[in-house]
């Protein structure tokens, strides 16, 4: 059995939001100590690897290694059935091997709503991911970053970084028309 709950449901809702239209398929491989997801786009370009520790959530039961594999088109669509700060339980049962349920609970309007999605069997091969020293780290609110990407694509589906002292550069040029986007260093930035 595997059952985790979460607080907010808006978490989940917003990592899913953010990867669905990257991964279209993912294995949540799910052990007693975390929720984990890795999975890379149908070009094999962008990798997306996801950790969800069990401090993440209020409750998380799993009592042997599982892997749980769902369209992320399925699991967006129950998970919009969720308001943001709903309590949302995802449950698997051994019996029940083809499905996942999520309970999302409304304590002020004492409702309850069960959505059960199919599972699906994803191959799903564990990548090492060498730990890298990076020349810069850029930080920056996930809506932000989203934001620029979208205002990119306008234009182009390649999207260029650059980074020196002076700030990062965000751009992208294509047969209509460029877009540059610059971010200065706060000051908190460290400039080393």
């Amino acid at each position: 059995m595997f059952e985790a709950k979460l607080a907010n449901a808006a978490l989940l809702k917003k990592i899913i939001e953010a990867i669905k239209d990257l991964v279209t398929d993912a294995p949540f491989d799910c052990s007693e100590s975390a929720m984990c997801l890795q999975a890379m786009d149908s070009s094999h370009v962008a990798l997306v690897s996801l950790k969800m520790e069990v401090g993440l959530f209020d409750t998380y039961r799993c009592d042997r290694t599982i892997n749980l594999g769902m369209s992320l088109a399925n699991m967006s669509k129950a998970l919009k059935c969720a308001n943001n700060d709903d309590t949302c339980m995802i449950k698997y049962e051994e019996g029940d091997s083809d499905s996942i349920t999520f309970t999302f609970a409304d304590t002020k309007r004492d409702k309850t709503q069960d959505v059960t999605v199919k599972m699906m069997d994803i191959d799903s091969e564990h990548l090492g991911i060498p730990e890298q020293d990076y020349a810069v780290v850029c930080e920056m609110p996930s809506s932000e970053f989203q934001k620029t990407c979208k205002d990119l694509t306008m234009f182009t589906d390649t999207l260029n970084v650059t980074a020196t002292k002076a700030g990062i550069v965000f751009s992208g040029k294509g047969d209509n028309g460029q877009t540059v986007i610059t971010y200065s260093p706060n000051s908190s930035a460290d400039n080393e």
